[in-house]
């Protein structure tokens, strides 16, 4: 899961489909990060921890970190915010292969479309970015288990 600071939607996607991945019990492994290493170390957005606490997730163990080369060798789906962060991906890739992984989350419930999450950080609708990533994340699951 990767945004651009790896405190708001990244954190939220990556804690939602971990919950579905122990639920299902899969044998899967997610991580987050950010493409801007601006809040490296850092906690997730207290107001992510908060809507992810509000649906029974806890997201406080994670920390930031910069989206780095070496990610593409190990997840198989590099699932992305938006377009800057689906460029700024991009831009990392050494080949087709490591290029086919980097997909737009909402791609998931809207094919096709392109759609971004939008950046609650200043904006707001924590809650709103929360119910989006829920879906898209559980359709990723349905798509691939």
């Amino acid at each position: 899961m990767v945004c651009l600071g790896n405190i708001c939607r990244s954190p939220l996607a990556h804690g939602i489909l971990e919950r579905m991945i122990a639920d299902e019990s899969l044998d899967w492994q997610v991580d987050s990060a950010g493409t801007s290493g601006f809040h490296d170390g850092d906690l997730p957005d207290p107001r992510s921890i908060a809507v992810a606490k509000s649906h029974s997730i806890d997201i406080t163990s994670q920390r930031s970190r910069r989206f780095i080369r070496s990610d593409f060798k190990n997840f198989d789906h590099i699932l992305v915010m938006d377009q800057s962060n689906f460029q700024n991906v991009r831009i990392l890739t050494d080949n087709e292969n490591d290029l086919a992984k980097v997909e737009l989350i909402l791609n998931y419930t809207s094919p096709g479309m392109n759609k971004a999450v939008p950046d609650p950080y200043y904006e707001g609708g924590f809650e709103g970015v929360y119910h989006m990533l829920y879906a898209a994340c559980r359709a990723f699951v349905n798509t691939h288990k």
